[in-house]
C-alpha cells in the first residue's frame, strides 16, 4: 500500500506518526510520502518541505503568507498526483489539507481521500462538514460525538480514539527526579506555562501568561514555573523566561516534558490539544486564548458553544475555567490559578472531569494509531 500523508502542525505530526506505525503493523510493504515533522520523519517519512511552514493559524495570520501557501498547495497536490498513492490522508490543518485534496480529486479522482480529525462543526461553521464531503471520502474522528455529524454530511466516519490516551506518562520517581534535577523542592507548587506551539500564539499569549504568573507569584512566592516548548518557538519561550527574577525551567525534549507534566501541580495553557495532555496527567488547569482582532471578531460571531476546552466538551462539564478573546487577561487568569491552589473542591471537580474525559476518549482500549490505521485500510478496500 502506498500512502501520501500530510500534517501541518506538531499535534498532527504525532497523529501521523502513530497512524504510520499502525499501518506498518497491518500492511507489509507499506510506503509513505508527504509532509510532516520530526515524529513522522522518525517513522520513515521524507517530508516534501518543512512542516513548520504550515504551522500558522487565524485569518489575519494567514494573509501575509497566502501566496506562498498557495504555491505549496499546488506543489503538494502535484506530488500526490505523480505518486499515485492508494490513499491520501490529510491530518487536521484543513485550510491546507483540504485544498490539496480538492486539487487531487480534480486531477486524480481515483485516489481515495481520508481526513484525520473531524472539523469542529459542533463549535462553529457547521457547513464545513458538507463542504468537506465534496472532496473527502472518509473521516477519522478523535472525539466520540463526531461520527454522526460527519455521516450526516455525506462521508463515512469512524471514531478511532484520541492519541492522548496512548501517550506514555512519566512515573512518580521520574517526576521526583525532575524536581530534584532542577532544584525544585518537593513541596513547592510547580506551575506549567504553555503559551502555544505557534509563533503567533507565543507572541500574543506569552506576555499575558507571563504577567498572570507574576501576579500569582506575588500571592504565592514559593511557586516555580516550568515552560515546556517545541523547537519552532523555543527561542521565543526562552526570551520570555529571562524576565523572571527566579528563572523558570525551560524544557524541550519529550522525556523532560513528560516528567514536568507528571511533577506539576497546576497549569496555565493555550486552548488546544494540550488540555488533554494535562488531563491525562491529572494536572488542574486554566485555559487562555486570543487571536488577531479580525480572526477574533469573525470566529466570535460564528461560535456555537460556550466553551472551547476539550476537557469541558468531552466530559460535558465546565470544570476548566477559560479566558478567551478580550477576557484573556492576566488578572482574572491569576485569580483562577490561585483558586485552584487554594480550593480543594475546585481541584477535585477538575480531576473528576479529566478522568471521565480519558475514559470517553478510549483509555484502556486498542491504541488509537492502530484503530486509525485499520479504519484507513478498510476505507481503501471498500468498494466505491
Amino acid at each position: 500500500m502506498k500512502v501520501f500523508v500530510i500534517a501541518g502542525e506538531p499535534s498532527g505530526d504525532r497523529l501521523g506518526a502513530a497512524l504510520m506505525a499502525g499501518l506498518r503493523t497491518l500492511e507489509s510493504g507499506v510506503t509513505f510520502a508527504g509532509v510532516g515533522g520530526e515524529a513522522m520523519e522518525a517513522e520513515g517519512l521524507s517530508s516534501l518541505f518543512p512542516m513548520q511552514e504550515l504551522s500558522i493559524m487565524g485569518i489575519w495570520e494567514v494573509l501575509p503568507r497566502y501566496r506562498h501557501l498557495k504555491r505549496r498547495i499546488a506543489q503538494t497536490a502535484q506530488a500526490v498526483t505523480l505518486a499515485r498513492p492508494d490513499v491520501l490522508v490529510t491530518i487536521d490543518s484543513p485550510d491546507f489539507g483540504l485544498r490539496v485534496a480538492r486539487q487531487v480529486k480534480a486531477s486524480a479522482p481515483g485516489i481515495r481521500r481520508v481526513h484525520y480529525v473531524a472539523p469542529s462543526v459542533w463549535a462553529w461553521r457547521p457547513g464545513r462538514a458538507v463542504k468537506m464531503a465534496q472532496v473527502i471520502d472518509h473521516v477519522l474522528a478523535i472525539l466520540p460525538f463526531e461520527p454522526p455529524l460527519m455521516r450526516a454530511a455525506g462521508m463515512s466516519c469512524d471514531f478511532v480514539g484520541h492519541p492522548v490516551v496512548a501517550e506514555p506518562l512519566a512515573t512518580p520517581d521520574q517526576a521526583a527526579d525532575f524536581r530534584a534535577a532542577h532544584g525544585i523542592a518537593a513541596d513547592a507548587p510547580l506551575v506549567l506555562c504553555l503559551p502555544g506551539s505557534r509563533r503567533g500564539e507565543v507572541a500574543r499569549l506569552g506576555p499575558r501568561f507571563d504577567e498572570a504568573l507574576m501576579q500569582l507569584r506575588d500571592r504565592v512566592p514559593e511557586i516555580r514555573v516550568v515552560l515546556p516548548t517545541v523547537p519552532g518557538v523555543a527561542d521565543m519561550v526562552a526570551a520570555m523566561a529571562r524576565r523572571w527574577p527566579t528563572a523558570p525551567v525551560v524544557v524541550e525534549g519529550a522525556a523532560d516534558k513528560r516528567a514536568a507534566f507528571a511533577a506539576a501541580d497546576l497549569a496555565l495553557a493555550a486552548s488546544g490539544t494540550v488540555s488533554l495532555e494535562l488531563a491525562a496527567n491529572r494536572v488542574p488547569m486554566v485555559i487562555g486564548y486570543d487571536m488577531a482582532p479580525l480572526s477574533r471578531a469573525l470566529i466570535g460571531m460564528l461560535l456555537k458553544t460556550d466553551t472551547v476546552t476539550l476537557v469541558n466538551l468531552v466530559s460535558d462539564t465546565r470544570a476548566v475555567p477559560e479566558f478567551l478573546g478580550r477576557n484573556c487577561q492576566p488578572g482574572p487568569m491569576a485569580r483562577a490559578l490561585a483558586r485552584l491552589l487554594d480550593d480543594p473542591a475546585a481541584r477535585a471537580e477538575q480531576l473528576e472531569a479529566m478522568d471521565l474525559t480519558m475514559q470517553r476518549l478510549g483509555r484502556g482500549g486498542e491504541p488509537p494509531g492502530l484503530r486509525a490505521a485499520r479504519s484507513v485500510v478498510e476505507a481503501v478496500r471498500r468498494p466505491r
